[in-house]
């Protein structure tokens, strides 16, 4: 079976290594790709950083930060202070000493004339991650937030610096106009046998994959059914802001009002599947009726048990789609 995941950060890495381990722990053989989004990519010191596909990579191989939830682990900062001192990098945006190795090996190769996918084919070749990442675009888009006096900054300044905090209205991703899909995102969604869609933020971590032209319809045209894992339990979201995004967008923060801000694939959107938590199983007749085939089921990926068993619960929806 070919998997193919949407997503970034936090929540996909930790979906992503759920799917992983049932992979594992079945008798057949499976591949995993991962679409991932780089519209929160942006520039420090000189330097390209991913932090959603970082945010996979180190979890994938094993190497992340689990008590700071981000980052790598035995990190220190050494390098970063000489960096404030020297005044080429914002004081609230901390690189440790070994994510920026990767960030340097990253930009070097970028500068050299390798794409964001063999940046991302060489990075994840160190480690035995077990999926293959694949960035939504090989272009350089970048998300900004627009404020109330009509600027805008950069989302990771708003983010980090701001907590997500300020009077923002919106969301707008630079250069996405003349962006195209990566070779490896249209690849993998044309010969997957499912497509999901991860826990991740809606808003900046799985809307901009969908707005990179052309991504939309590679979806519609997928011969495989696609389903979405919600990040809103109880009208919570598991982790992060994504409440505030949704909030700016007039969205409800509910596992009923992300899956219809995707849409229902049979009418033109998204979604042929949904689950949500057993906290939210009043959403699944009304989704259901409106073309989201619904279930609830346990979404809180605890340990590795649990996050295989919620891979299963999506597996095993989509091939309910299918039958």
């Amino acid at each position: 079976m070919r998997i193919t995941v949407i997503g970034g950060g936090v929540g996909c890495a930790k979906f992503v290594a759920g799917v992983r381990e049932w992979a594992r722990r079945s008798e057949e053989e499976h591949r995993i790709d991962v679409v991932v989004n780089t519209a929160d990519d942006w520039w420090v010191s000189g330097l390209r950083v991913a932090p959603d596909h970082d945010s996979l990579l180190y979890a994938l191989a094993g190497v992340n930060d689990t008590t700071r939830g981000w980052g790598r682990a035995g990190e220190t900062e050494r390098v970063a202070a000489e960096l404030a001192a020297w005044g080429t990098a914002p004081d609230w945006f901390t690189l440790g000493d070994l994510d920026l190795g990767t960030h340097i090996a990253r930009t070097a190769w970028l500068r050299e004339g390798a794409s964001v996918s063999e940046v991302y084919r060489r990075l994840g070749s160190r480690w035995d991650l077990g999926v293959a990442l694949h960035p939504a675009t090989d272009d350089e888009i970048d998300t900004h937030v627009r404020l109330a006096d009509g600027s805008d900054i950069h989302f990771q300044e708003w983010w980090v610096r701001l907590r997500a905090g300020g009077d923002a209205t919106g969301f707008s991703q630079r250069g996405i106009d003349s962006a195209a899909p990566s070779e490896g995102a249209v690849g993998s969604i044309a010969l997957a046998d499912v497509v999901l869609i991860a826990p991740s933020n809606p808003i900046v971590s799985v809307d901009p994959v969908l707005a990179v032209p052309g991504m939309r319809e590679a979806l519609g045209d997928a011969a495989a059914p696609i389903v979405g894992v919600s990040g809103i339990i109880g009208g919570s979201v598991v982790r992060g802001m994504a409440d505030t995004c949704l909030a700016i967008e007039g969205i409800e923060t509910s596992a009923r009002a992300v899956a219809e801000h995707y849409g229902a694939r049979s009418r033109g959107a998204l979604l042929d599947g949904w689950l949500v938590d057993d906290a939210d199983a009043d959403a699944v007749e009304p989704l259901s009726t409106s073309g989201i085939t619904t279930r609830a089921v346990p979404l809180w990926m605890r340990d590795a048990d649990t996050s295989a068993q919620l891979a299963a619960d999506a597996i095993t929806l989509a091939g309910a789609l299918q039958a």
